[in-house]
């Protein structure tokens, strides 16, 4: 055997080898714990932020528990954490002929943001690297097998360039959206939800001293409109000391800021489409393979129906109608969203994985279950779920690509998420009528991390399908990315 038990560890259960030799674990174990203690307040905060606790509580009434959750994450979300912007500031003023105040060791506002990006992305690739090592002490300490088929999958991965290429672009979309509270320059809530309520000093040429304006005068001022000077362009400041690293839009809001939290939008709406159309594709199709007959027949009727129909007429009839209710006010109309896709979308990845699911329910290990009075529940969890996961991940990958352009296309139209929660689609419509002028970047730079993170999706799905079958022909699939996308 590869691992350092020998034939001895194939005898020993789980947590025996773990027991036997527990300096590895306890290490890794150790490391990880460490690592997110560091950032655990942030993590929190993404918690509270990205799952709206306080607004299901609001929305729904008599849900005491609710409230009593979210006051307890809102407690831990206010943990201090080590990259943060209260440690690593990067708003101040500068009085002529000196440095720098109020940021991080007087540095200038781009720089001190620029190293907080810097730290946090390090910090989590690390968290990732650290993630894989675990992997590799479980195989050389703790795994029983000398060999396994994920072995080969992995290998296929490391030698895949546009799987590797998706993967790394995907995770740093999605740390873009967990921290990105600290990763923007400014905060949603100071500059974009509530500038009207917060001040910031700055250097008055005119009078000679530090005054203090509102953030949404600032705003008005900053505004990027591409005629008449009136332009903040990508890595620019404003006359108010304020570091701009996409520029601003046309109202005068941050432009990174407003990307950074419409990623965490898209994700979140993304995932919680994802999970409810794959969790409920996968039983559907354990359950057809399984069953086969009349159960399905009926599936097949069901899913053609909801496929007849033209989905971006059901989303803006489902939005609409259900404007008025309290699902609508949960995210701004993000969780709203969310379930009209799974509604909507869950028949092709059904169609992706029946295929797998009544390949696998022919073979003799499934009719030798059904034989020895297996129930059925066991055997679709047991024997064919396993087959079908892999497969569900090829087209989940691709599915969220396709959630992520369909949402922002929506948004683009004004049916998408509400103000003044940002999704990436309205700030591509905001900047449309500039594309020609000098505030270009309003509507490129949206338009291209879109395209960036729906082609990572992709190429990360193909990644998945050539590390599980190497076989498999380049090529479309059924769920690819217009499957989902209205």
């Amino acid at each position: 055997m590869s691992t350092e038990y020998g034939n001895i560890g194939e005898d020993l259960s789980f947590r025996e080898r773990i027991e036997d030799r527990p300096k590895p674990a306890v290490m890794w174990v150790s490391g990880l714990l460490f690592m997110i203690l560091l950032q655990f307040g942030a993590l929190m905060k993404t918690v509270m932020t990205t799952v709206p606790w306080q607004s299901i509580a609001d929305a729904i009434p008599g849900t005491s528990p609710w409230a009593a959750l979210a006051g307890v994450g809102d407690a831990l979300a206010g943990l201090p954490t080590l990259l943060s912007r209260d440690v690593i500031p990067n708003q101040g003023y500068q009085i002529p002929g000196e440095g720098w105040e109020g940021t991080f060791l007087g540095l200038e506002p781009g720089v001190a943001w620029a190293l907080r990006v810097v730290l946090i992305y390090g910090y989590s690739f690390a968290l990732l690297g650290w993630t894989f090592y675990g992997y590799e002490l479980f195989r050389r300490h703790y795994r029983a097998a000398d060999w396994t088929p994920y072995d080969d999958m992995m290998n296929r991965l490391e030698g895949h360039r546009w799987g590797q290429f998706g993967l790394i672009v995907v995770f740093a979309f999605v740390v873009m959206a967990v921290f990105a509270p600290a990763l923007g320059p400014t905060t949603v809530q100071y500059n974009i939800a509530e500038p009207y309520e917060h001040e910031i000093q700055y250097y008055d040429e005119n009078a000679g001293e530090v005054v203090t304006t509102l953030v949404g005068n600032a705003n008005l001022q900053s505004v990027s409109k591409g005629a008449g000077g009136r332009n903040i362009g990508p890595g620019e400041y404003d006359d108010f000391g304020r570091f701009h690293p996409f520029g601003t839009l046309p109202s005068g809001k941050d432009l990174f800021t407003f990307m950074v939290a419409g990623a965490r939008v898209s994700l979140f709406i993304g995932l919680l489409y994802i999970t409810l159309a794959a969790g409920l594709a996968t039983v559907l199709a354990l359950l057809t393979a399984y069953y086969k007959g009349i159960t399905d027949l009926v599936v097949v009727i069901a899913g053609d129906s909801v496929q007849a129909l033209p989905q971006l007429l059901v989303l803006i009839l489902l939005s609409f109608v259900l404007s008025d209710t309290w699902i609508a006010g949960i995210y701004d109309g993000g969780l709203l969203l969310a379930l009209i896709f799974a509604i909507t979308g869950w028949p092709y990845l059904w169609r992706a994985v029946r295929g797998p699911a009544l390949q696998v329910s022919t073979e003799e290990w499934i009719d030798a279950a059904k034989s020895f009075g297996q129930k059925p529940g066991v055997t679709m969890r047991k024997h064919m779920l396993p087959y079908v996961v892999g497969y569900l991940l090829i087209y989940a990958s691709l599915s969220l690509g396709g959630a992520i352009i369909g949402v922002a296309g929506l948004s683009f139209l004004g049916l998408g998420v509400n103000p003044p929660t940002p999704e990436w689609g309205r700030a591509v419509s905001a900047g449309q009528p500039y594309v020609a002028t000098a505030s270009w970047h309003i509507s490129l730079i949206p338009g291209l991390m879109v395209v960036l993170i729906v082609t990572a999706f992709n190429a990360l799905g193909d990644g998945i399908r050539d590390a599980i079958d190497p076989q498999s022909e380049e090529g479309s699939t059924e769920a690819t990315a217009g499957g989902t996308g209205a």
